[in-house]
């Protein structure tokens, strides 16, 4: 007969993900996993295999979290620049506002530490940009249709553009103390949407 799980998998993913986010993966050991999870190595194994196993399904409990909120930022009806300068002046201050600037973000921290050499890591990060990019794109091409932006812009290119900034910020704001260089390189690029 089975035993019954003793705590509840969805909460300790939901630690996991916290304890990877702020330490990263090579500083969390799986006694670290097993004392901040509060369950047992066997328990932790039986339900979400190894280390890096746990990760990876740390990492997609993450995008589920972070997506909507960009999803909804960018998909609002009217005016679609106001939204597009939000989001990045909110990657900015968040890039350089204590907890969030040194804990950065999963998805980059996970692009800077693994997605070199690990495949599983590298396919979710590049899934996360894509995602990314698709919003940026869809809402650049509507601010084009509605005649926000020059029809001399390339959408997909200034979403690039952006993508790639958004991740510079966060990199640039966990390695620099001046928040004064993560805010004036989102404002110069924002300049390119004039």
């Amino acid at each position: 007969m089975a035993r019954t799980k003793e705590f509840d998998p969805d909460a300790a993913l939901q630690a996991a993900l916290e304890l990877f986010w702020r330490r990263g993966y090579e500083a969390t050991s799986m006694a670290d996993l097993v004392e901040h999870l509060g369950i047992g190595r066997a328990s932790l194994y039986a339900t979400f295999g190894n280390k890096h196993e746990l990760y990876v399904r740390a990492l997609d409990r993450y995008g589920q979290i972070q997506n909507p909120l960009l999803t909804q930022e960018l998909s609002q009806p009217g005016p679609v620049l106001p939204a597009v300068r939000a989001v990045v002046r909110r990657f900015a201050a968040e890039a350089t506002a204590e907890p969030t600037r040194e804990q950065g973000c999963l998805v980059t921290n996970t692009a800077v530490e693994l997605a070199p050499h690990d495949p599983a890591a590298a396919r979710r990060v590049a899934h996360s940009w894509d995602h990314m990019e698709t919003l940026l794109h869809s809402a650049l091409t509507r601010a084009q249709a509605q005649g926000e932006l020059p029809e001399n812009r390339d959408p997909l290119t200034l979403a690039r553009m952006l993508l790639v900034l958004l991740q510079g910020l966060r990199v640039a704001g966990k390695a620099s103390t001046d928040p004064a260089r993560v805010r004036d390189a989102a404002e110069q690029a924002l300049a390119l949407l004039d």
